[in-house]
């Protein structure tokens, strides 16, 4: 499958970028950074913002899924944070029905639900957001809805959890995405067969879960890491209680209350 790849200078980026190339995918990269040096495939420097610039790549690669992992990773007033996972979005759909490109894989976030207070393993919900970063999320994720029933586009929301080398905090034992794991969600995410508009809890098999992998495991997505492993290694801190409290963990908390509007 040739992919579009876009944030593909980003953290999860670099990660997915070889990966999909491990499992034989040929990938194309697009990010406002210069491709990461080791990297000899196709790649093209722009905004996912801009609709003019994503539609000159999609006329320039023949493809036929894209991964749109571009967008601030962190809190950022409403606009900003609807034109950084909204807006991108909906460049990337309709460059997509132009080109009869009709499979997208989207890095979502546990903090599309991240208010959802802490209790038993957590399926199907309604959205939660804990900040305005997650409203871009949950925006985002209904775009794809729309997107799905309106044109029959594929569409994946992966609402990551922590993605990092290894866990570094009680919650991680939860939340923990490892890398091969991440490369693994999207291999399958790509190939689930018509999954319409379908959400995935981006985890690890972490023994302490707090999301349910089922809708994963239906769209084949099957991990083999397990954050219990890197149990020995993290003390108790703390802000694990308050971490524990809603599955958003610290992003629920008043450090993140902020004018809509604000700077």
């Amino acid at each position: 499958m040739r992919v579009l790849v876009t944030g593909a200078a980003g953290s999860i980026g670099r990660v997915l970028l070889p990966g999909l190339v491990d499992r034989g995918h040929e990938v194309v990269g697009f990010d406002r950074l210069p491709a990461a040096d080791g990297f000899d495939g196709s790649w093209h420097t722009g905004d996912c913002a801009d609709p003019d610039a994503v539609l000159d790549v999609f006329a320039a690669e023949p493809l036929d899924a894209v991964v749109h992992l571009a967008g601030h990773p962190g809190e950022a007033a409403l606009p900003d944070a609807l034109t950084s996972h909204v807006v991108t979005t909906a460049a990337l759909l309709d460059a997509m029905l132009a080109h009869q490109v009709d499979r997208i894989v989207y890095a979502s976030s546990n903090h599309a639900v991240g208010r959802t207070p802490r209790t038993d393993l957590l399926g199907e919900t309604r959205p939660r957001p804990d900040t305005f970063y997650g409203v871009g999320k949950v925006a985002a994720e209904a775009l794809l809805s729309l997107y799905a029933d309106r044109y029959g586009i594929d569409a994946v929301a992966c609402r990551i959890g922590s993605f990092l080398p290894v866990p570094e905090t009680r919650r991680h034992l939860a939340t923990w995405l490892s890398h091969d794991d991440c490369v693994r969600m999207v291999d399958a995410a790509l190939g689930a067969t018509a999954p319409g508009f379908a959400v995935l809890y981006g985890i690890s098999a972490n023994t302490r879960a707090w999301w349910d992998l089922g809708p994963g495991h239906d769209l084949g997505y099957h991990p083999s890491d397990d954050a219990e492993e890197f149990a020995d290694r993290l003390p108790v801190g703390p802000d694990d209680e308050a971490e524990a409290a809603h599955v958003g963990g610290p992003f629920t908390g008043e450090p993140f209350y902020r004018p809509a509007l604000g700077s």
